[in-house]
């Protein structure tokens, strides 16, 4: 047996450590651009650029801290969820079954398996325009009014295959402490997508408020405890949350409910001359095909995804700036002011005048038992002018330019703007709180997973600024002994739900 000569078995291992070293090299590099593209780090396949989780400091101390919070609080978080626990394996199956299998499109998606859907709703399924689509069963309750609003509550007591956590009502979060405790400051939060936060998110917002509230009460060795909570759900409008404040919030007779929203029915039409049809808007831009090799690495590699966004940069709406859109012209309404908004001016645009009387019907209701409302100003990614990056910040660039073409950016900022001045406008007509996040969240795309939605690390910031803006409020309610509110021992019980199943087949 002839063994290698050792300059043979030199050179080999030469080209062994070359060859690890490349690797190695490679294995860097693909990390470093998922940490920047904000790409899970482990995720095979890689998914959809979610953003850093991390925050830059120096962003906190652009605004200023209420006072007796200490800024490590920040980069602390709550323990886990008690309630999360492994998911049901026939769940898990069924929802892999309608990923495999879905028809539905985006109008039904596999979590809409595990919704408890509003039986005055959904009606007969197979009628339904995207519930026909369901995989031959659902799950419904009855509501207590017989009204087909909202159209859908999330299974109590269930751990997700989304990963959503949900306590007795259904709502995300840990479970409600029942009786509630003579020291216990309940407030509850009220909206859709933006207010429950996306499902693999160990928590939403309103849950971090809550935790920083209590970290606050503790470091000043207050006798009370915070309990903030989660009734938002996505996909939601006003209306449907006037039925799960009266339904389901105020049963529950909180301290304080707080309303956020500005996104579902955000819409420019009705103020924009001649505006052209959203069936006409592109769903992309064209773009320089990439090879097909090329776009199955990319499905892997976030290095391989980025050559994939550069091949196909060839004009401006692969830069990330903003697509070319047809002329149209925005009519103002004849009298209406910008700056000082009348809030009886009988065509506001954006849905004003239907969220208004929304707004009335929930702080009515939850005046009657007793507890305060407030309302929060709302954040929108974007400004006239903005590049964005086509890989880090896709999502942002196809929600504004495809779902909401072909309004412009100057126009969509425009309307924001003047939709927090009015949501300001009401709370100081109405003497109630405003909490003026927006005011203070930097305009900046790594925040955000899209135009509206935030990732973890915006999340995080959002509930900081939000924690910091309402703890005035607090401090002024626990000095005046107006919280926490006095428990009543005939409260009735949590208004919780019992879903059924049903099974069908539509011809």
């Amino acid at each position: 047996m002839a063994f290698p000569s050792p300059g043979s078995a030199l050179k080999l291992k030469n080209v062994l450590l070359f060859l690890a070293s490349i690797v190695a090299s490679i294995l860097v590099a693909e990390a470093a651009v998922r940490y920047i593209d904000g790409y899970r780090m482990f995720a095979l396949p890689l998914g959809d650029p979610e953003g850093s989780a991390s925050v830059d400091p120096a962003m906190l101390d652009k605004f200023p801290l209420a006072a007796g919070v200490d800024r490590k609080w920040f980069f602390s978080e709550p323990p886990p969820l008690p309630n999360r626990r492994k998911t049901d394996p026939e769940w898990q199956r069924l929802f892999h079954y309608v990923e495999d299998h879905n028809v539905g499109g985006k109008d039904f998606r596999p979590p809409d398996v595990f919704k408890a859907w509003n039986s005055a709703f959904a009606g007969d399924p197979c009628k339904h325009k995207f519930l026909r689509h369901a995989p031959g069963m659902l799950y419904l309750y009855d509501p207590p009014d017989g009204e087909a609003r909202p159209p859908y509550r999330y299974m109590p007591d269930a751990t997700m295959p989304t990963w959503l956590v949900t306590n007795q009502m259904g709502w995300r979060g840990a479970p409600i402490e029942v009786p509630r405790g003579s020291k216990t400051v309940r407030i509850v939060f009220v909206g859709s997508s933006t207010t429950v936060g996306a499902p693999h998110l160990p928590f939403s917002y309103p849950e971090l408020v809550g935790y920083w509230l209590n970290r606050w009460a503790e470091s000043q060795k207050l006798a009370v405890h915070f309990e903030v909570l989660n009734s938002a759900r996505e996909s939601v409008v006003s209306t449907d949350n006037v039925a799960i404040v009266k339904n389901e919030v105020a049963p529950l007779r909180p301290d304080l409910v707080v309303y956020y929203e500005g996104g579902n029915q955000f819409e420019l039409h009705s103020i924009v001359d001649k505006v052209a049809p959203r069936s006409a808007a592109p769903k992309a831009p064209p773009v320089t095909a990439a090879p097909g090799w090329l776009q199955a690495a990319a499905r892997y590699s976030a290095i391989a995804a980025r050559i994939r966004a550069a091949v196909g940069m060839t004009g401006p709406a692969q830069d990330g700036r903003e697509w070319p859109k047809p002329d149209y012209k925005l009519q103002w309404p004849e009298g209406l002011s910008e700056s000082d908004p009348d809030l009886a001016y009988p065509r506001l645009p954006v849905n004003l005048n239907l969220i208004q009387r929304d707004l009335d019907a929930m702080r009515t209701a939850v005046q009657q038992v007793g507890s305060d409302f407030a309302v929060s100003s709302f954040l929108w990614m974007v400004k006239d002018g903005m590049v964005l990056d086509p890989v880090r910040h896709h999502y942002t660039l196809e929600q504004l330019n495809s779902v909401y073409w072909p309004f412009r950016y100057r126009d969509m900022e425009r309307l924001s703007n003047f939709q927090n001045r009015l949501l300001a406008k009401y709370a100081k007509a109405h003497d109630i709180p405003f909490i003026d996040t927006a005011r203070y969240f930097p305009l900046d795309p790594d925040l955000f997973v899209d135009a509206v939605h935030t990732n973890y690390a915006g999340l995080r910031l959002q509930a900081w600024i939000t924690f910091n803006l309402l703890l005035p409020v607090v401090e002024k309610h626990l000095a005046a002994r107006s919280w926490p509110r006095p428990t009543d021992p005939a409260a009735p019980a949590l208004p919780t739900i019992t879903a059924r199943k049903i099974t069908f087949t539509c011809q």
